[in-house]
């Protein structure tokens, strides 16, 4: 083993640093002294640096258990740029094909490797195991710990194996590090990986040169979006999206419009992977889209800013995500968009999990919603979140801060809310406590008999945001507490007790509503802009459905007109721009229509939008391609939804999607399979009668006893025809 007095000669030989950063000299020395150690530090901490120079120095193999493929390599080519040797640093994971493993093995048993990167799933594999039981290992180094915990932002189950298989392979001093981790989920690290006498190192979670933002979540987002980047021109992003779907649609919208991106998912082929990380670090483009669920991997020091199309499911992940940008010390931007809509689609993704996870999961959401909605400092919210006080009153450099609320004074509502807690046997959550001061009658508080105690009802007549910001800021300033674990039960703390015998001024700021206009443009969302012309546009299309003998809806559907009313398109090209409007029909109905709208903006002197043009991709995702390709060779519509992994109510919402843009399809052959002639010519003269295509009014209306599905495959199969 080295000599510990030569860390600084080290420190200066192999990573060209004159000096360590925080804690890590102390971290290294006490690793090196044979102990565990749990390190908790956030991202741009230098929490690599903690467990890359004792390996080098310490005699064996350090191996190092990491989730992320993308981080290995990159962590691995980062250390081969600062030795002469190119195998001082390996990884073995699914990536490497059978004879790339059995040369890293070679390197590692010459005693040429310091450091071996290993996934959790590589290292549970028997022959990896009896190869690691082979040679020196110097010490295991956990990275992204949180993922052992089901409290944590990540978790991982094949994480929970780990210590049994280092009890197998051979015993070593354990260095476990996270960025993020509430007491609760460090506690289950070191629970987990059997290091509950780990010497313990907490940095500040506080990263000075972040700046917090969340805006409204519209429409408009994709414009917003290109907006902003247009104006950081040149400088490095990431995007955090829910879904791979919409992570590949947002980029190929940012590549149509100039700008330099790519796609990054787990789902994509790691070649491809590998080729866009060292494009993003190479600077070739300038910004990356990924799934919120991935985690991305890429250390790289000047990211400029980090966009959250969809908000994380928790606290922990929103803060490593946004915890890549600015690394260097620089300019970092946390840009997050939010709308209600969000919460529901996340706790739908924890359907079918087991209660105690949907109780776990909702808790977390719930947590990111308050930090959304909040007006109160967004530092001051996240770093109480970690167990971490930020005194200071005003950041000044969050959005909150820059654009401080009116603060109201809240003293008798705070008395209120505390008797609420204590009345209820400090046993509840915040949205309980807030259905029992505000009086609503729920199913549980009725079981609790609670509404017959005295503080029922106290607080009526004070809106559900405001009791929220009350809880929350009461509990910023030390009057309660939240037991996290205990999913979020509120409990009056000793400060509390005090404040009720002798309250004092208590001044609150009203949470933000964000419940926006925000839709997916497939399931509508625009609005008229411009009731002029909408109605202008109305008599067009009312007039060309005469022309071609159909119902006005199949000339241009409603979402495509109101669009028309913002957009104002005076060619052929930027009507392909318009929802709802394919090549084909842009150029069969699209001329009248674009001679309209120029003329009404001559006469009137209107000035179309020029700041951001956001030009479209075409709507043809390879899912619908597939689709597509199936009904040509006349595929059983159910075969074709399984083949895509979809469901059939999904199916039928992207032939609408298909045959509405313009593009014709025959599904005939799968009709008249499972329908009656007579049915099929029955639902297809009404829709050519009809002056709406609204689905409820169908059933309505149309006589017999037809299915949803029923009606949906006819309206296809009649706007296919008539319409394209």
């Amino acid at each position: 083993m080295a000599k510990q007095a030569d860390l600084h000669e080290s420190l200066k030989y192999y990573f060209g640093f004159d000096t360590f950063k925080g804690e890590q000299e102390e971290i290294i020395r006490t690793l090196m002294k044979g102990k565990n150690v749990f390190v908790l530090m956030p991202t741009g901490g230098g929490k690599s640096m903690c467990y890359q120079l004792p390996a080098i120095l310490m005699e064996g193999t350090a191996i190092v258990i990491s989730p992320l493929i993308a981080l290995m390599k990159n962590q691995v080519d980062a250390i081969k740029y600062i030795s002469e040797e190119d195998n001082l640093a390996h990884f073995i994971n699914s990536s490497l094909n059978k004879a790339s493993i059995e040369q890293v093995k070679q390197d590692v048993m010459s005693g040429k490797t310091k450091l071996l990167y290993v996934a959790p799933e590589s290292l549970t594999k028997e022959d990896n195991v009896e190869f690691l039981k082979s040679i020196k290992i110097s010490f295991y180094a956990i990275d992204e710990a949180h993922c052992i915990s089901e409290w944590g932002h990540d978790f991982r189950p094949e994480y929970r194996r780990i210590r049994p298989i280092i009890n197998d392979i051979g015993v070593a001093p354990v260095i476990a590090l996270t960025a993020t981790a509430t007491d609760k989920v460090r506690t289950d690290i070191k629970k987990n990986l059997g290091i509950l006498d780990a010497v313990e190192f907490k940095s500040s979670f506080n990263r000075p040169n972040l700046y917090y933002e969340v805006r409204s979540k519209t429409k408009d987002i994709n414009k917003d979006i290109i907006k902003f980047i247009k104006q950081h021109s040149g400088k490095s992003g990431i995007i955090y999206c829910m879904s791979r779907k919409k992570v590949e649609e947002l980029a190929d919208i940012l590549k149509a419009n100039d700008i330099k991106a790519a796609a990054y998912h787990a789902g994509m082929d790691n070649a491809v992977r590998n080729t866009t990380q060292d494009a993003f670090i190479n600077e070739d483009i300038d910004v990356i889209v990924a799934t919120i669920a991935f985690g991305m991997g890429i250390d790289k020091p000047d990211v400029r800013y980090v966009i959250h199309y969809d908000i994380p499911k928790s606290l922990e992940g929103y803060y490593q995500e946004t915890g890549r940008a600015g690394r260097d010390g620089g300019e970092g931007r946390c840009i997050a968009y939010y709308t209600h809509k969000d919460l529901y689609r996340l706790e739908k993704f924890l359907e079918g999990k087991p209660v105690a996870e949907q109780d776990i999961g909702r808790q977390l959401i719930r947590e990111t919603a308050a930090y959304c909605e909040t007006s109160v400092c967004r530092r001051k919210i996240l770093l109480h979140y970690f167990g971490e006080a930020y005194d200071k009153d005003n950041c000044g450099q969050c959005d909150n801060c820059l654009n401080p609320k009116k603060k109201v004074e809240a003293q008798q509502y705070l008395v209120l809310a505390l008797k609420a807690i204590l009345a209820t046997k400090e046993n509840f959550k915040l949205d309980y406590i807030v259905d029992f001061l505000r009086g609503k009658e729920s199913e549980t508080l009725l079981a609790h008999k609670h509404d017959t105690l005295e503080e029922f009802g106290s607080g009526e007549d004070v809106e559900v945001s405001m009791w929220n910001a009350i809880l929350a800021q009461a509990q910023l300033s030390g009057y309660l507490e939240k037991e996290v674990e205990n999913y979020g039960i509120l409990k009056v703390t000793k400060e509390g007790k005090k404040y009720l015998k002798n309250p004092t001024s208590f001044m609150v700021v009203e949470d933000s509503d964000y419940d926006g206009d925000y839709e997916d443009m497939e399931e509508g969302g625009q609005s008229v802009a411009d009731e002029t012309l909408y109605a202008m546009l109305l008599s067009l299309r009312k007039k060309i459905a005469k022309q071609y003998d159909v119902p006005p809806y199949v000339v241009f559907q409603d979402i495509s007109l109101e669009a028309m009313t913002t957009l104002y398109p005076i060619t052929v090209e930027e009507m392909m721009n318009i929802p709802g409007v394919g090549a084909g029909k842009a150029k069969r109905y699209g001329k009248d229509f674009c001679e309209l709208i120029k003329q009404y903006c001559d006469e009137n002197e209107i000035e179309r939008p020029t700041d951001i043009r956001v030009r479209t991709v075409a709507n043809k995702s390879k899912v619908k391609v597939s689709i597509i390709h199936g009904i040509d060779h006349q595929i059983d519509l159910e075969e074709i939804a399984k083949s895509n992994g979809i469901g059939f109510d999904e199916l039928l919402d992207e032939l609408e999607a298909i045959v509405y843009s313009g593009t014709k399809i025959n599904i005939d052959y799968f009709l008249e399979e499972e329908l009656d002639e007579d049915c099929i010519d029955e639902i297809y003269e009404y829709f050519r009668t009809s002056d709406t295509d609204d689905l409820d009014t169908a059933v309505k209306n149309i006589e017999g006893d037809y299915d949803d599905e029923v009606i949906r495959l006819v309206r296809i199969k009649f706007i296919s025809e008539m319409a394209n």
